[in-house]
């Protein structure tokens, strides 16, 4: 293949460089921004699209932001590429802010106590084991238990889905109404840097053309 690397990753390096790119945070931010200005679409479909992927970025709903992030894009007519580029707001930087955040307001909203952040973080990857050991539990002799999974979804998933609307909604108009000025701007002033090098280079053979002798 030819976009297949010489040298495949380990795993440790997948994961360690899910926490910090090989090129910094501030690179792959940097290179975000300049895919996101230079999208074809117009300035407010992008936007609608990085509202989409920051909202998704407040859900629950680990290994499926990207699609939910391209249904809401969709459902409100943005890009969807942008979308998906906005849900690296939410990363392994951010994500025990969002939860903790997130966590504390469904608490609240649904009248339960708060949990600790970092008994929230691993609850995540227990349910997980819970699901699996249910799910191979149907193939074999051992007993399905969905306790586990059920006071997950009552103290965790729940507070944090309900939670996460609030400052997702927040979150996602205001990074709509931010970048939709600054990629117009960006926009139109890189169509009037195009042109005017289009006129220059017009100039060039024009100029060509008439101190070339006559045939």
């Amino acid at each position: 293949m030819v976009f297949k690397r010489r040298k495949p990753r380990t795993y440790v390096e997948v994961v360690s460089e899910s926490f910090y790119p090989r090129g910094g945070w501030q690179r792959a931010v940097r290179y975000i921004m300049h895919r996101l200005r230079r999208l074809p679409d117009p300035a407010h479909k992008i936007s609608r699209g990085i509202a989409a992927g920051v909202f998704t970025s407040f859900t629950p709903l680990f290994g499926m932001h990207f699609l939910i992030a391209a249904a809401l894009a969709v459902a409100m007519r943005g890009n969807i590429l942008a979308s998906l580029l906005a849900t690296f707001v939410g990363n392994p930087l951010t994500f025990p802010l969002i939860a903790a955040v997130s966590m504390e307001l469904g608490s609240w909203m649904l009248g339960h106590h708060g949990l600790p952040l970092p008994l929230v973080l691993s609850s995540f990857s227990d349910a997980s084991l819970d699901l699996w050991r249910n799910f191979v539990a149907i193939f074999t002799a051992e007993q399905t238990n969905w306790h586990g999974l059920g006071v997950f979804w009552r103290r965790v998933f729940l507070p944090y889905l309900v939670g996460g609307l609030v400052p997702g909604v927040v979150c996602g108009v205001a990074s709509y109404y931010l970048a939709n000025p600054l990629i117009a701007a960006y926009q139109k002033a890189r169509v009037a840097r195009l042109k005017k090098r289009f006129a220059k280079k017009r100039e060039r053979v024009i100029s060509r053309r008439l101190s070339s002798p006559a045939e």
